[in-house]
C-alpha cells in the first residue's frame, strides 16, 4: 500500500507576523526582505543592518529602535512610528514613508532617493537630506 502524506495548513498570517515580531526584536542582519510586519510591534528593535528591502512594516511601533545600515528599499512604511530611530545610513530609496512618525529620527547618511514622506511628521529629524 502506498503511504500518503497530507502536509498540513499553513499558521495564519497573524500567527506568522507575531513570530516574525518576537524574533525581529533583536535581528542585527537578518533577512526579513518583503515580510509582512504590519503593525506590529518593535520597541527598541536591534535591526542593525537587516535586509527589510519591500517589507510591509505599515502601522508598525519602531520606537527607538535601531535600523542603522539597514536595507529599507521599497519598503512600505506608511504610518509607522519610528520617533527616535537610528536609522543612519540605511538604504530608504523608494520607501514609502506617507504619514510615518519620524519625530527626533537620526537619518544621517541615509539613502533617500525617491523616498516618500507625504504627511510624515519630520520635527527633529537629524540627517535628513544628507544621504547619496
Amino acid at each position: 500500500t502506498e503511504t500518503r502524506v497530507v502536509p498540513s495548513p499553513p499558521p495564519p498570517p497573524e500567527e506568522i507576523r507575531h513570530t516574525l515580531a518576537t524574533m525581529a526584536k533583536n535581528c542585527p542582519n537578518c533577512n526579513l526582505a518583503g515580510a509582512d510586519l504590519k503593525g506590529v510591534d518593535l520597541i527598541t528593535a536591534n535591526l542593525a543592518g537587516a535586509n527589510l528591502a519591500g517589507a510591509d512594516l505599515s502601522g508598525a511601533n519602531l520606537r527607538r529602535a535601531n535600523l542603522a545600515g539597514a536595507n529599507l528599499a521599497g519598503a512600505i512604511l506608511v504610518n509607522t512610528n519610528l520617533p527616535g530611530a537610528n536609522l543612519a545610513n540605511c538604504n530608504m530609496s523608494e520607501a514609502d514613508l506617507t504619514g510615518a512618525n519620524l519625530i527626533k529620527a537620526n537619518l544621517t547618511g541615509a539613502m533617500t532617493e525617491g523616498v516618500i514622506l507625504q504627511g510624515a511628521h519630520l520635527e527633529g529629524v537629524v540627517g535628513l537630506g544628507g544621504g547619496k
